[in-house]
C-alpha cells in the first residue's frame, strides 16, 4: 500500500444550492506518517462562557471550605466535573454605582459600568472579543453570541436603556455584539451560504420541509469515496446531529405557528425552556465541532428576566423571586433555581465531553467560565461574584477540583491570549499557588 502525504484541508466545506457545510476533525484531514497523526490532532483552544441572571443564592453556591472542592447545593449537578472545576470566591467586580440589573450583564466581561453618552452607549471590550480577535483569525466566525431571553421578555431597566442587558460581548467600547436569541437565525449563520443575501430567497428556503443537507448528496457521496471507514462513520454521526437540529427547529417553528391564548410564540424558538436551552447548546457543540468559531457566549436568561419555572415547581418569575427581601421560602426556592441551571450546564458538558475532538473531546480543549454578573440578587451586590472556570488542566494548565478564596482582588490568561490588563483588573491570578488561608467570605 502506497502512504502519500496528501490530506484533506482542514476548513473543508461541502457545498450545495444554498448551504455550505464545515465538516468535523476526520482522521483524512491528518498528513500521513507526522506526530500530529498519532495524536491524532494538536488540541484547540477554545473558549466558551455561561451567564445566569438575577444574581446567585450565595450561601447555597460557595463550598464550605477553601482547598480540595466540596461542592455546594447550587453545585452539586455538576458532580461528574468536579475534577475540573476552579470554583472562585472573592473575587470582585467594579463597584455598583447606579444600573443594577442593567449593566451588570456588561460587567461581567468587560470589568466595566456601561454609561449613556450622546452617541448612544459605552462600556469596554469584553474578554471573550479579545480573544476572538485572535483565534477568529483561524475561523469562519470570530465568535458566537446567544441567549434563551428575547428582549421583549424583561422587564423595565432602571429608567435607562435596555440595550445593556442585549449582550455580554462588546466589540470595542462603543459597539455591542448582540446576542442571537433564534436558533434558526444561528443556524442560518452557521450553515447558510454567505452568497445568498437576498431575504426573499432566504425565506423561500428556510421553508423547505427538506434538509438542507440534501443539496449536498453530490458532493457528500464524492466525499465518502475519500473516507476510510472510521472518517465516513464519525461523518454520519455529524450529518445526523445536523439534521436533529434542523428537525427540532421546524418543530419549534411548527408549534410556534398554532394560535394559543394570551402567548405569542417568536418563531423558532421551542416553548418548552429546556429543549430551548439544549438546542442552542447542541448549535455551540456543532460550531465547536466544525471549528466555525472558538469562541462562544450564552445567556441561560438576560438580567430581568421574568421567566417562570413551573417544570421544577417555581411560579414566581425570576427577577422578582431575586428581591427575596431575606424571606427563606423564597430563598430556597431562589436556590433551586440556581441548581437548575447548573443541571443545565452539565447537560451541555457532557455533550462536550461526548464529542471527539483530535486526542480527546471538545470539553477537554475549550475552557468555560460559569457564572453571574452580581452576588446576591437581592442587594445587587457587585462583590464576592460567583465565578466558576472549567477545563482540563492540559492545554490550559492548571489543577481542577479546588475552591480559591482570594481576598476581595479585582476580577485569568490561560488561553494563549496575552492582555496585561482589563478595567480594574490587579495582577493575574496563580490559579495553582496556595490556597488563601481565609476562614470566611
Amino acid at each position: 500500500m502506497m502512504i502519500t502525504k496528501t490530506a484533506l484541508p482542514r476548513r473543508t466545506f461541502l457545498r450545495g444550492a444554498g448551504a455550505a457545510v464545515a465538516l468535523p476533525l476526520l482522521d483524512a484531514m491528518v498528513p500521513a506518517l507526522t506526530t500530529f497523526a498519532k495524536t491524532p490532532a494538536a488540541p484547540v483552544r477554545r473558549l466558551g462562557v455561561v451567564y445566569v441572571p438575577n444574581g446567585m443564592t450565595m450561601p447555597a453556591w460557595t463550598p464550605p471550605a477553601a482547598g480540595p472542592l466540596d461542592l455546594s447545593p447550587v453545585l452539586q449537578p455538576l458532580a461528574p466535573f468536579q475534577d475540573r472545576m476552579l470554583v472562585f470566591s472573592g473575587l470582585d467586580g467594579v463597584q455598583n454605582r447606579g444600573g443594577t440589573h442593567t449593566t451588570a450583564a456588561t460587567r461581567f466581561l468587560t470589568g466595566v459600568v456601561g454609561r449613556r453618552t450622546a452617541q448612544g452607549i459605552e462600556a469596554g471590550t469584553s474578554i471573550d472579543q479579545i480573544a476572538a480577535r485572535q483565534f477568529g483569525q483561524h475561523t469562519q466566525l470570530a465568535s458566537l453570541e446567544l441567549a434563551l431571553d428575547r428582549l421583549d421578555l424583561v422587564g423595565t431597566c432602571d429608567n435607562t436603556t435596555c440595550a445593556f442587558i442585549n449582550s455580554l460581548s462588546w466589540t470595542s467600547p462603543t459597539t455591542q455584539a448582540p446576542a442571537e436569541d433564534n436558533p434558526r437565525v444561528v443556524f442560518e449563520r452557521l450553515f447558510g451560504d454567505s452568497g445568498t443575501t437576498d431575504p426573499a430567497e432566504r425565506q423561500v428556503r428556510l421553508r423547505r420541509s427538506r434538509s438542507i443537507l440534501d443539496s449536498l448528496t453530490e458532493s457528500l457521496t464524492d466525499l465518502e469515496q475519500e473516507l476510510g471507514s472510521g472518517d465516513r462513520s464519525r461523518l454520519d454521526e455529524y450529518l445526523t446531529a445536523v439534521r436533529d437540529v434542523e428537525r427540532r427547529i421546524r418543530n419549534a417553528e411548527a408549534q410556534s405557528a398554532v394560535d394559543l391564548p394570551l402567548v405569542e410564540q417568536p418563531g423558532g424558538i421551542p416553548a418548552d425552556y429546556e429543549e430551548y436551552c439544549a438546542l442552542m447548546c447542541d448549535l455551540q457543540v456543532l460550531a465547536y465541532q466544525t471549528d466555525l468559531t472558538r469562541v462562544a457566549t450564552f445567556m441561560l436568561g438576560r438580567e430581568y428576566s421574568g421567566r417562570t419555572y413551573p417544570q421544577i415547581g417555581i411560579a414566581e418569575a425570576h427577577h422578582p423571586l431575586s428581591h427575596h427581601q431575606d424571606d427563606p421560602e423564597k430563598i430556597a426556592l431562589l436556590a433551586k433555581l440556581n441548581a437548575y441551571h447548573a443541571s443545565l450546564f452539565a447537560s451541555y458538558l457532557e455533550k462536550l465531553d461526548r464529542t471527539p475532538d483530535g486526542d480527546g473531546s471538545l470539553l477537554d480543549h475549550t475552557l468555560l467560565l460559569y457564572g453571574a454578573g452580581m452576588a446576591d440578587g437581592n442587594t445587587h451586590d457587585s462583590q464576592n461574584l460567583p465565578l466558576m472556570l472549567i477545563g482540563s488542566r492540559d492545554p490550559f494548565h492548571f489543577k481542577g477540583g479546588r475552591h480559591l478564596r482570594y481576598e476581595h482582588e479585582p476580577a485569568v490568561d490561560k488561553l494563549g491570549v496575552p492582555v496585561e490588563r482589563i478595567a480594574n483588573s490587579g495582577d493575574p491570578l496563580d490559579l495553582d499557588a496556595p490556597v488563601s488561608p481565609l476562614a470566611g467570605i
